[in-house]
């Protein structure tokens, strides 16, 4: 597995997400455990999650629960995997997503992730999605805070702009190590912010890298470019989409969805990928 780094922490170039194990159509635990270790017998080492991975008003934090009873019965190492989470984003229960970005929200959001994952500082804590009902700079202000009481050890964003990026990097002090955006051949708007990310040397965590759980299965054939790459090298149009997005930039780690073991097995062979620059070019431009 090739590695790429996040606050100058050595990760997998491929990380898992995980909120496919949690959210509607979801697989019994049982499958969902098994991808995890697939993950970890592949060499990925960076698991994505968030607080508001799951599906009933009750059972919030169900990823990070099930990701931590992942590790813990894995029978190989675990010590080199960073889990990072988000907060900000809510699931009242009724298939709908709401937001909180108030300070002492995120706070104790944070400490109660810290709680579900079992640790006692979370490896990369994010800013899970901008409260327009509450400025921007208080939100990463309460995260910077996390980082100096030691509650995370990295921060990070997400769904963030330019703006909001160069203002969380000015809050945290330079110690903004992440920006998590939604990318892929199907929806491309982040590129201002992936180009700033490879600017600023700050790692950039495509969500959705595939197009997202209902598009991933038509990828092949809403954009014939990537399926004939595939096949020119023998591999799936999943992989080829993961290796073009490695080669955009080397801030970039793509955190593909899955809830087979299959699936990230998969995925994560994308990582030994090696497409030419022409090829990247062509896939750029399709």
């Amino acid at each position: 597995m090739q590695h790429r780094t996040i606050g100058g922490r050595a990760v997998s170039a491929i990380g898992l997400g995980g909120m496919p194990m949690s959210i509607e159509g979801r697989p019994d635990r049982g499958r969902s455990i098994a991808t995890i270790h697939a993950a970890l017998d592949a060499g990925v080492t960076l698991i994505d999650t968030a607080d508001a991975y799951h599906q009933h008003a009750d059972e919030v934090g169900h990823n990070e629960e099930l990701i931590a009873a992942a590790l813990r019965s894995y029978g190989g190492d675990t010590s080199g995997v960073l889990v990072a989470t988000k907060g900000g984003h809510l699931r009242p229960g009724d298939g709908s997503w709401t937001k909180d970005g108030r300070p002492e929200y995120l706070k104790e959001a944070a400490k109660a992730s810290a709680k579900r994952l079992g640790v006692e500082a979370i490896g990369l804590y994010q800013f899970h999605r901008p409260d327009p009902n509450v400025p921007y700079g208080d939100s990463v202000g309460a995260i910077r805070d996390l980082l100096d009481d030691g509650v995370i050890e990295m921060a990070g964003i997400s769904n963030a702009d330019p703006d909001q990026i160069r203002q969380a990097q000015d809050i945290l002090g330079g110690r903004l190590v992440s920006v998590q955006n939604q990318f892929s051949p199907r929806f491309r708007s982040s590129e201002p912010e992936l180009e700033l990310c490879a600017e600023l040397g700050i790692a950039f965590l495509p969500w959705s890298p595939l197009g997202g759980i209902s598009n991933a299965g038509d990828l092949a054939t809403r954009h014939a470019a990537f399926a004939e790459v595939a096949a020119d090298h023998g591999v799936s149009p999943y992989q080829v989409v993961l290796a073009w997005e490695l080669a955009l930039a080397p801030v970039v780690v793509p955190i593909p969805g899955a809830s087979r073991p299959a699936s990230i097995t998969d995925s994560a062979a994308a990582a030994e990928l090696q497409l030419t620059t022409d090829e990247v070019a062509r896939l750029s431009a399709a």
